[in-house]
């Protein structure tokens, strides 16, 4: 046998193959997971959906596989997982991970975010880089910033001022809110979104706060005769961005980071408009169904901030670190 010749055909075969070789080490996919349900019109998921789509149309050999409806990692461990290797983006509620990072508190706080135009001043802040800041600390990085609206009702009166909230048993989502309401007067009851419907049937709470989707889909009109929309002066945002971990990140090559980017701000853009509608179409159906729809004045809400600088904001200064800044750097923002 002829080994000169066969080692040189070896060779001349290793050399052709190293062009395809270097192109499939460039071949990345992504574990994009959430809690939102899968097709159904969420504009969360559909926000991951577009940029996954946007992505696989760049041909950059990036492909962002999304696992929807809590179908890879539970609701509260979405952050965990990302950190651990477990999935490499996410949409979340930042507020799930203030375990880890009290400081995200921040960002389901009552009366810090104004409306939706407020909520793109916000974004642009000092505040939401301290934010943005603990989250790249934290090993992740922000791909496209979303704030949801949200509302409070009430089953047999309006809720518009503190005093209205006395006496009342209110259902509320988060710690800082809770802290407002019984500042207020109210009692809390601790329980799930998910049985707000069927405890207000039961008397077991009279009022409730929750995001405006919420509202539409847990046809909480059926249980309640007035509601206070976000309009102007909403006391309820939160903060649910699109992240990636950094580790995942930083394995992309420059064409790839390029194209997820382009599609995380398309995606962005998207979900400012559809987050408004849904304010909007809560609006509507609320009406149709002969709920009383009510918002807030300047008044009204300086009077539910009054209340929230005398509990949930000084709980937050006094026990996170950089607490009292972070307030202060929010209500700053005009």
């Amino acid at each position: 046998m002829n080994y000169p010749a066969l080692a040189k055909s070896l060779t001349g075969l290793l050399v052709a193959a190293l062009p395809l070789t270097a192109a499939l080490a460039e071949s990345v996919t992504l574990k994009a997971s959430h809690q939102f349900p899968g097709g159904k019109g969420d504009v969360r998921d559909e926000m991951v959906q577009m940029i996954a789509r946007d992505v696989a149309a760049a041909n950059v050999d990036l492909t962002i596989k999304v696992f929807p409806g809590s179908s890879l990692v539970k609701a509260q461990d979405q952050w965990k997982a990302m950190q651990t290797g477990q999935i490499d983006m996410t949409s979340v509620p930042l507020d799930y991970a203030s375990g880890i990072h009290p400081q995200f508190g921040a960002t389901l706080m009552p009366g810090l975010v104004k409306n939706q135009a407020h909520a793109q001043r916000i974004n642009s802040s000092p505040f939401m880089q301290d934010i943005k800041g603990i989250i790249e600390q934290g090993g992740a990085r922000v791909l496209a910033d979303a704030w949801l609206a949200g509302a409070f009702a009430g089953k047999d009166r309006c809720i518009l001022k503190p005093e209205d909230a006395a006496g009342m048993k209110v259902r509320s989502a988060g710690a800082t809110f809770s802290q407002m309401w019984a500042g207020a007067g109210a009692s809390v009851v601790s329980i799930p979104s998910n049985e707000v419907y069927n405890a207000m049937q039961q008397g077991v709470i009279q009022g409730t706060d929750t995001s405006t989707g919420s509202f539409v889909s847990f046809r909480l009109y059926e249980q309640v005769k007035c509601i206070t929309a976000p309009g102007d002066n909403a006391m309820w945002f939160m903060y649910e961005p699109v992240l990636i971990a950094k580790r995942s990140w930083d394995k992309l090559n420059d064409a790839q980071k390029k194209a997820l980017t382009a599609a995380s701000k398309k995606a962005e853009d998207y979900f400012n408009v559809e987050s408004k509608k849904m304010d909007d179409k809560m609006v509507e159906v609320y009406k149709k169904n002969n709920v009383q729809v009510v918002t807030m004045t300047n008044a009204d809400a300086d009077a539910w901030r009054a209340v929230a600088n005398k509990t949930s904001y000084k709980v937050f200064a006094e026990k996170v670190p950089g607490g009292k800044e972070l307030i202060e750097k929010a209500l700053s923002v005009k």
